[in-house]
């Protein structure tokens, strides 16, 4: 019975004496996401993303020493709602 024993005081530990739990709130979208993210976005293989930047039609933010690609999810936006015009 002794490894059997459940303590739900435990469980409020770190919660203070009448503080208000709040449920999780949605997670925000990211702002900039990756090569690979945008790729699943917008269905398409990540050469065309690469030509889309180089040709100006879906620009690139460049991070890092490599240069990684990283797309802003408001152009990615702009991007699908014009293009289905």
């Amino acid at each position: 019975m002794s490894g059997d024993c459940f303590y739900p005081s435990l469980l409020y530990a770190n919660v203070k004496k009448y503080q208000v739990i709040t449920p999780m709130r949605k997670t925000k979208t990211p702002e900039l996401v990756t090569l690979a993210q945008a790729v699943d976005i917008l269905k398409v293989h990540p050469n065309t993303l690469r030509k889309w930047d180089k040709k100006g039609i879906l620009k690139a933010v460049r991070f890092g020493q490599r240069g990684d690609r990283r797309y802003y999810m408001k152009d990615i936006e702009n991007f699908m709602t014009s293009s289905s015009k």
